[in-house]
């Protein structure tokens, strides 16, 4: 480890144990790109970029290991020369996200329907406690994380249980051939489609709908990725639906990045009084008469997650929350309007997602066990 990471430990360690004798808490932070995310607060920061490098990455054995402050554009940088990725698609935010805060917050993009979530692809973690002990979980290879392991509660922790050193996270070979489809179709047969093509062994690794909640046909895109021979067989299967147009594959990747970082119309363009709106819903939910929706709605992950615009009162929240709760998922406000500030826009009220009181028991202990002190109690999680 080079001198300059000691020294980030020391004063890591140095910072924490501060806070303790203080009672005043940390807000860890690497490059602010996702800080809109959470619970707002306006504690002193803990700058993780001071600890950052590659550690270790065995392309053979589809693992690597970095500090928490390493850009994560280094990341997929030294990954894409070895043909590997981040088969979850974490999405940045900004040009300065760290591997750290990619992990802390959890959040993946359009390839997590089909490689799954952040939280599988993490193996081991280094972190510092509320009382400023240095500790290790897991291991660097899928074998040695037998059971459950105390580094799974890393991702979308939120730098509320303890400081994120280093992680090991399992990263898979970039798939040897893409395609990406595009056609109108309603959004009924958009999910019924996307459910049965999940079922089957096709190389689906990505969908988007886009189109009025109030009916008619929309834009279907969908990505195939996998084997070259997988790609090709499935192409005129689909199309066989679908009929379908094949988009150039420079055009797809925008598409796919916009999507990835919500750059695209949907997402954007909020009026002050408006919110966007992210509904989680299982797979065999249909269509929603989402009355107050403004505009189109998004559905991604084969319709388990969907995103549309509506007014941000509390009243249409209420209503919103009522409709996702009677059909087994939950909604949450991620992006407010704002005409002041632009840079405000993005937020999310965790403590709107209410913990049982099982689960508020459960966190309870593991606080007590990793910051007893309370020195990452900003609230940023509820």
């Amino acid at each position: 480890m080079s001198t300059s990471n000691n020294m980030a430990i020391d004063l890591f360690r140095e910072q924490i144990l501060a806070a303790v004798k203080n009672k005043t808490p940390l807000s860890i932070e690497g490059g602010g790109t996702k800080s809109w995310y959470g619970n707002t607060n306006s504690y002193a920061k803990l700058d993780t970029r001071p600890y950052s490098g590659i550690l270790e990455y065995q392309p053979e054995e589809l693992v690597i290991t970095a500090c928490a402050g390493t850009p994560l554009k280094e990341i997929e940088a030294a990954l894409a020369e070895k043909n590997q990725v981040l088969a979850f698609e974490p999405p940045h935010f900004g040009h300065n996200a760290t591997f750290g805060g990619t992990i802390a917050a959890g959040l993946a993009g359009p390839g997590r329907i089909s490689a799954g979530n952040l939280r599988d692809f993490v193996l081991g973690a280094r972190i510092m406690d509320g009382k400023g002990q240095d500790l290790s979980f897991g291991g660097k290879v899928m074998k040695n994380v037998a059971g459950y392991d105390v580094s799974r509660l890393m991702p979308g922790s939120m730098g509320t249980l303890s400081l994120l050193l280093e992680a090991s996270v399992k990263v898979l070979p970039k798939p040897a051939a893409t395609a990406t489809l595009r056609c109108q179709l309603s959004q009924e047969k958009t999910l019924r489609l996307l459910n049965e093509w999940a079922g089957q062994p096709l190389p689906l690794s990505a969908s988007c709908w886009i189109g009025s909640p109030r009916g008619g046909d929309g834009e279907l895109t969908i990505r195939l990725a996998g084997a070259a021979a997988a790609v090709k067989s499935a192409i005129p299967l689909m199309n066989a639906a679908i009929d379908a147009v094949e988009v150039d594959p420079v055009l797809a990747q925008i598409f796919w990045s916009e999507l990835r970082e919500q750059h695209l119309t949907v997402f954007t363009n909020l009026d002050s009084a408006d919110t966007l709106y992210r509904l989680a819903l299982p797979a065999a939910c249909g269509p929603l008469a989402i009355k107050n929706a403004v505009g189109d709605i998004a559905l991604e992950w084969h319709g388990q997650q969907r995103w549309f615009k509506a007014p941000g009162d509390d009243a249409t929240f209420a209503s919103i929350k009522a409709l996702a709760n009677a059909n087994g998922g939950h909604a949450t406000r991620f992006k407010q309007g704002s005409s002041v500030d632009p840079s405000k826009q993005r937020f999310t009220l965790l403590s709107e997602q209410a913990h049982s009181t099982a689960l508020e028991a459960v966190q309870a202990r593991l606080r007590a066990a990793f910051d007893p002190a309370g020195v990452f109690a900003t609230s940023r999680l509820p």
